[in-house]
């Protein structure tokens, strides 16, 4: 029943960072919807975590596609009468290219959904979020992403050159700190996952999928006096 239970939509979540992300939220009890492009694969996943005794739908969204979009915030609709937290885990990484060597093209297709394709789903879930008694949105962001540390010798990202994801992950930054002063009553923050091993960067990563997705329930789950317009890790506040 929707009236008591939590509701949240992740994207991009047949696997990974996202659907480890759905594992942990529908553990809380929460009805939880995987969204993902691929539907065999989404659905895949969806039954994975429902043998596991969770509470989960799969639903087909691309977030580079208006129709698409529109057609999950339907599906969802005739399933639940409001949507609690959006996260919005889907996200693409870039060619490992020299910056000299990144063209707009392929720095637009990146943006398409890293950018685009979570203030496309934002804008389509909004009408369902503001049925919520407490909407929560989470941007699924990245430490590449903070200035600070991009400036610091002594940082990792320092040394990471990535002008496609990093900018990206930038911009979705000042989406968020955006929508956070738009929407009053809402929680809107961006999370930053670490360096979980996942396909994005061929399981190179030094964190683990489930220590990944903890700044994002910690969001995800925030109470009616938690911060908004932030950015946070697993440890604490990021710096913009």
């Amino acid at each position: 029943m929707t009236e008591t239970r939590t509701v949240a939509l992740v994207t991009g979540a047949n696997k990974g960072l996202g659907q480890e992300t759905v594992r942990q939220l529908a553990g809380r009890g929460w009805q939880v919807f995987l969204a993902a492009r691929d539907r065999e694969r989404g659905l895949r996943a969806a039954g994975t975590l429902a043998g596991e005794g969770l509470e989960v739908e799969f639903v087909e969204l691309d977030v580079t596609s208006d129709e698409s979009v529109s057609a999950a915030v339907k599906a969802v609709a005739e399933r639940v009468d409001r949507l609690d937290v959006l996260v919005n885990n889907a996200g693409v990484g870039g060619p490992l290219l020299d910056p000299a060597d990144m063209d707009a093209g392929a720095l637009r297709a990146l943006y398409e959904v890293n950018v685009f394709g979570q203030v496309r789903v934002t804008h389509a879930f909004l009408p369902m979020l503001r049925g919520s008694q407490q909407p929560r949105i989470v941007m699924v962001s990245s430490a590449l992403a903070s200035l600070t540390h991009a400036g610091d010798p002594a940082r990792p990202e320092h040394g990471f050159l990535s002008l496609d994801y990093a900018s990206s992950k930038a911009a979705l930054n000042m989406v968020v700190s955006q929508y956070a002063r738009a929407l009053p009553g809402f929680k809107v923050n961006a999370a930053d996952p670490g360096n979980p091993s996942t396909d994005m960067n061929h399981h190179t990563g030094i964190h683990t999928v489930a220590e990944g997705a903890t700044a994002i329930v910690r969001l995800a789950t925030l109470d009616p006096g938690g911060p908004t317009g932030g950015f946070f890790g697993s440890d604490g506040p990021v710096p913009w």
